[in-house]
């Protein structure tokens, strides 16, 4: 009997608060191990190269990490490498490749030049026995499990936590303090709560002939923007157009009418507090936005309540109803999001 469309993303979808819980029970020791060995290393700069969703997670860290432990961060541009042959001077810097899968062939070819030009190396990924992984010094296993659905959910937030707690962890002296450590657990229990809800699911039907949706955040929140962008593309075929709030406001705020639907993730912190005033010229053009967020805004038309937790937690729960919005948009809209047109769960990039 064939499958439900949608039945492997739902599926994986629904799955994230165990793979929370198995990430803090069963992996904080070994993140903690690596992070003992990057403080050890004492790197002046770290490097992130990802593609695709993963790219958005290594965005996620290079917030965390400027912000928590003060050392300056880069993307990598990988074709600078493997199609340009660059070989830049990478001492004291450390290098993290985050995958998935592990198998993308450029990604693999940065963390080996850059192992050759004095860099540090290590490799995010839900495969230990990858290609990236066995090139790296050192892999952090997100342990997120079999992923069903092409559009990668579980994945995704495994890389959020796995990343997190190794910043927490190389903050702490290359341990994760017991109070990090007791916050995260409460993780799951968050997790459940906001997937029993449909708030955003019924959604969907609101945008169903939508062309184009806007996704705008700050901070911590514009990489969930970024993320959310991509899986309305990919899944609904939808053009997703992802801004920063601060970007919004330089330009792409003259589209914004009420045609043009807007998801704007506002939490709290500075970078909450910022979109509120982002959400506020929205509604002066009298924008379609639905705040995602613990408390609802001034000039939103709708608001997806997610729990009020420290600003460095929320990407993994804000991104939760986003991706039910994605999955049942591209229900609605005819589509199946477990194999998405012309898309695999590999892609090798050169």
């Amino acid at each position: 009997m064939t499958e439900q469309p949608g039945a492997g993303m739902r599926a994986d979808i629904a799955e994230q608060p165990a793979v929370f819980a198995r990430l803090v029970d069963e992996q904080a020791e070994k993140i903690a191990a690596v992070a003992a060995q990057i403080v050890s290393w004492q790197p002046r700069n770290v490097i992130f190269t990802a593609r695709g969703t993963s790219d958005h997670a290594a965005l996620y860290a290079a917030y965390l990490t400027e912000i928590r432990l003060g050392i300056p961060v880069g993307l990598a541009s990988p074709s600078a490498m493997t199609l340009y042959g660059a070989r830049p001077d990478l001492r004291d810097t450390l290098v993290v490749g985050v995958s998935q899968s592990g198998g993308s062939p450029d990604l693999h070819e940065v963390l080996r030049v850059a192992g050759e030009q004095g860099a540090h190396t290590l490799a995010v990924t839900n495969n230990a026995e990858s290609p990236l992984a066995q090139v790296a010094e050192l892999h952090v296993d997100v342990v997120a499990g079999h992923e069903v659905a092409v559009a990668a959910t579980k994945t995704y937030t495994a890389e959020l936590l796995a990343l997190l707690m190794l910043v927490e962890s190389v903050k702490g002296g290359g341990a994760l303090p017991a109070e990090e450590l007791a916050a995260l657990r409460e993780l799951p229990g968050h997790a459940e709560r906001l997937l029993a809800d449909d708030t955003a699911a019924d959604l969907a039907a609101r945008y169903r002939f939508a062309d184009r949706i806007v996704t705008t955040g700050r901070g911590y929140a514009y990489p969930t923007a970024r993320e959310t962008a991509l899986k309305l593309m990919e899944t609904s075929y939808v053009a997703g157009l992802a801004f920063s709030g601060a970007d919004l406001l330089h330009g792409p705020l003259a589209m914004a009418d009420p045609d043009v639907p807007v998801l704007a993730v506002v939490g709290g912190g500075p970078a909450g507090t910022s979109m509120r005033d982002v959400v506020g010229r929205l509604g002066e053009r009298r924008a379609d936005v639905v705040v995602f967020g613990p408390s609802a805004v001034d000039g939103a038309a709708g608001w997806v309540e997610t729990p009020a937790v420290d600003e460095r937690y929320a990407p993994l729960l804000d991104i939760l109803p986003l991706q039910r919005l994605a999955l049942s948009l591209a229900l609605h809209r005819g589509e199946n999001p477990d194999a998405p047109r012309g898309l695999k769960k590999v892609t090798a990039t050169l």
